[in-house]
C-alpha cells in the first residue's frame, strides 16, 4: 500500500548557523540563532510560528518544552526527536503531516548542539543504557571503536579497500572547499588520507568525523503560504524511516533503507537514474557506501565498485555530499542529521552558491543514527524535487 502523498506541503528557508570547533554558548543559543534566521528570511514575526520540531543532544537539563519557555515561544504543536543522525528527514515527515492535518501552519524544524571541551565525551558516555553498561566498561566507548568494527567487517565481506573510502573523503573535501561554513579548509589528497595517523584499525584520521558546534534548520508550510511570502521552496516526493532493522544480523552490513527502498522510490514516482545528487549520512565513509547499496544504486557488496566508477564531486558523476558532508564540514551533534537535507533544499532552490550541481531537479538526503556498538538503530531518507 502506497503512503499518502505530501500534496501541497513544501520546505523553505534553509539555514545553517556557522560551525565552530568549540563554543562557550549553550545549545539554546544555536537553536535561537537558527530560528531567528529562518523567521528573518520569511519576514515572519515569531508569533506566527505555531509548530516547532527540535533535535539536540545538549539541551539538558531542558527539554523541548523548557526550550519554548526559554525562547518565549507558544506553539500549538511541538515535537522532540532524540534520534541523532536520523533526525532530519524524520523531523520533516512529521512536521509535514502536522501541516497537512492542520495541526500547525508554519513549523520550524531545527537541530543544534554545542561543543564544549568535554561535552562530546560526556554525551557519549551517557548515550544509552547499552553504551553505559555494556560498552564503556570494556573500553570500547565512542563511535570510533564501533565504526572500526563495522568498517573492518565490511572490508572483509566485500573487498573494500582504504583507497575506496579515501576516494569519497577526498571528493567531499573538494566539495567542502566551495562551501563557506566548513571546519576543514585545506585540500585533501589521497596520499594524505592514506598516510594519516591511525585512530582505531582500520580507521585513520580522515575517516572520522570532527565534533563541533552549530545548527541547521528549515520551515515547513503549505505551498500557498510560501508563495505569499515570496519564498523559494522544494516539494517532498517521499520519505522513509525505520528503526532496529535487521536485528538478526551479527554485525551490521545493511540498514533500514533496504527494507523500504522499493516503496520509497515508488511513492516518489522517480527512478534511480533521475536522482541528480545524494547527501549521505557520512560520519564515517563505510556508512556512505552502505547507503549506495541499501538505497539501490548498486547491489549489496558492489559498493566498492560503485565508488571506483564515480567521481562524487559537484561537477562530476553522481555528486555526493555537495557541501563536504560531515567529514569535511563537521558534525554539530544532532545537526549532522539535518546537514544534507538543508543542503538539498539549497541545491533545489538555487541557493547553493559555489556547491551548485548544475541542472539538479531531484535530490536524495539520508539520515543514520543512534549507534550501539555493532549497528546504528535508526535510518531515514527523503526524496525532494525542484518546484518549477
Amino acid at each position: 500500500m502506497a503512503s499518502a502523498g505530501y500534496e501541497d506541503v513544501v520546505i523553505a528557508a534553509p539555514v545553517s548557523v556557522p560551525y565552530v570547533r568549540y563554543s562557550i554558548r549553550a545549545a539554546h543559543w544555536f537553536v535561537a540563532r537558527a530560528l531567528r534566521d529562518m523567521l528573518d528570511i520569511a519576514h515572519l514575526p515569531k508569533e506566527t510560528l505555531d509548530g516547532v520540531c527540535v533535535s539536540s543532544f545538549t539541551l539538558a537539563p531542558d527539554s523541548a518544552i523548557g526550550l519554548m519557555q526559554h525562547l518565549d515561544l507558544c506553539p500549538r504543536w511541538l515535537d522532540y526527536i532524540p534520534l541523532g543522525g536520523a533526525s532530519g528527514p524524520i523531523a520533516l515527515r512529521r512536521a509535514a503531516r502536522a501541516v497537512q492535518c492542520g495541526d500547525a501552519d508554519v513549523v520550524a524544524c531545527v537541530a543544534a548542539d554545542t561543543n564544549h571541551v568535554d561535552s562530546f565525551r560526556l554525551t557519549l558516555s551517557n548515550f544509552s543504557m547499552f553504551a553505559r553498561d555494556a560498552v564503556y566498561p570494556y573500553g570500547a566507548g565512542g563511535p570510533n571503536a564501533s565504526f572500526a568494527l563495522l568498517t573492518a567487517h565490511y572490508m572483509r565481506q566485500f573487498g573494500a579497500t582504504r583507497e575506496d573510502f579515501g576516494k569519497l573523503c577526498v571528493a567531499q573535501r573538494a566539495n567542502a572547499l566551495k562551501y563557506p561554513s566548513r571546519i576543514f579548509s585545506k585540500p585533501l589528497t589521497l596520499a594524505e588520507y592514506m598516510d594519516s595517523r591511525p585512530i582505531a584499525d582500520p580507521l585513520h584520521l580522515y575517516d572520522c568525523v570532527m565534533p563541533c558546534a552549530g545548527a541547521e534548520g528549515f520551515l515547513v508550510m503549505r505551498e500557498a503560504r510560501a508563495r505569499d511570502l515570496g519564498l523559494p521552496f522544494v516539494r517532498i516526493l517521499a520519505t522513509q524511516e525505520r528503526h532496529n532493522a535487521f536485528a538478526q544480523d551479527p554485525i551490521q552490513i545493511r540498514a533500514g533503507w533496504a527494507m523500504d527502498r522499493e516503496r520509497f522510490f515508488a511513492d516518489a514516482g522517480v527512478t534511480h537514474d533521475q536522482v541528480d545528487f545524494m547527501q549521505t549520512y557520512d560520519d564515517y565513509p563505510v556508512i556512505s557506501v552502505m547507503q549506495f547499496e541499501d538505497l539501490g544504486f548498486c547491489a549489496k557488496g558492489e559498493g566498492p565498485q560503485f565508488v571506483r566508477q564515480h567521481s562524487f564531486t559537484t561537477d562530476g558523476s553522481f555528486p555526493v555530499n555537495t557541501n563536504g558532508g560531515q567529514l569535511s564540514t563537521g558534525q554539530a551533534g544532532a545537526a549532522g542529521g539535518f546537514l544534507g537535507l538543508v543542503e538539498s533544499v539549497r541545491q533545489l532552490t538555487g541557493q547553493a552558491g559555489g556547491t551548485t550541481v548544475a541542472g539538479a531537479r531531484i535530490g536524495l538526503a539520508c539520515g543514520f543514527g543512534m549507534i550501539n556498538f555493532d549497528r546504528g538503530l535508526s535510518t531515514s531518507a527523503v526524496l525532494l524535487a525542484r518546484a518549477d
